[in-house]
């Protein structure tokens, strides 16, 4: 345990934590949109900025990337940092203007007129990389990835083809803040539009309802730690626990 000051009181952080994880533990709100416990952090999204002093220096980081250490003093609402969250804010509400998340943090972070227009194509991403993090360290079918640079920067299948790769479990969608990853079942198919994906499900022989992806179901049985045994996709959850 390390010992860190986060607006003039003190907190006992575990090893291995960044600052953002510590403040949340303890009550403390940073907003944050690219941060989630079960993935390496990212600091893509800039939301949580925080004022670190340390060795007598002061200055501006994010704080899911940098670590809770000894001795550490944070300031997470400082002028200048308040006004740079709602720069943030102001440059990501034009790439995803619909999105209730970022509705609500503009709210509360007084931004009610954004400074920046909305580009010719809005595809309402704010290119926060949690659902391709997701994709490759949760599930591991590493299926999208960034690509281009800049502005023209955009989430996508490789080369921007079908994502072959995409097993349809649905991780991205669940994850995405603003909901743009829309995922649809229907006649015993499952679509992602965004990723150009199709995949075949599999129908429960209990109930008769199309629940998982035949791909899901190979790439759990190829590539799991622990491969299921044979008969277990043959039910769907609802009907295993009955």
């Amino acid at each position: 345990m390390v010992n860190v000051t986060i607006d003039g009181k003190d907190y006992r952080a575990g090893e291995g934590q960044n600052v953002l994880e510590t403040a949340l533990e303890n009550g403390i709100e940073i907003p944050h949109l690219c941060y989630h416990e079960a993935l390496a952090p990212f600091g893509g999204c800039r939301l949580c900025l925080v004022e670190i002093t340390r060795n007598g220096r002061t200055f501006l980081t994010t704080s899911c990337t940098y670590p809770s250490l000894e001795g550490l003093f944070v300031r997470t609402e400082t002028p200048e940092i308040l006004k740079a969250r709602r720069l943030v804010l102001e440059l990501l509400l034009p790439l995803a203007p619909g999105a209730p998340l970022l509705q609500d943090l503009a709210r509360r972070m007084g931004v009610t007129e954004p400074r920046f227009a909305a580009g010719e194509e809005v595809d309402h991403c704010i290119r926060c990389g949690l659902c391709l993090r997701a994709c490759a360290e949760l599930v591991g079918a590493r299926a999208i990835t960034f690509s281009g640079r800049g502005y023209r920067r955009k989430v996508e299948p490789p080369f921007g083809e079908e994502a072959l790769n995409c097993i349809g479990c649905g991780t991205c969608v669940f994850l995405c803040p603003t909901g743009c990853i829309q995922m649809k079942d229907m006649d015993g198919v499952r679509t992602l539009d965004r990723w150009k994906r199709r995949l075949p499900l599999k129908a429960c022989t209990s109930c008769g309802r199309h629940y998982i992806p035949f791909a899901a179901i190979e790439f759990a049985r190829q590539k799991g730690r622990q491969p299921p045994p044979e008969d277990w996709f043959e039910l769907c959850p609802d009907c295993r626990q009955d």
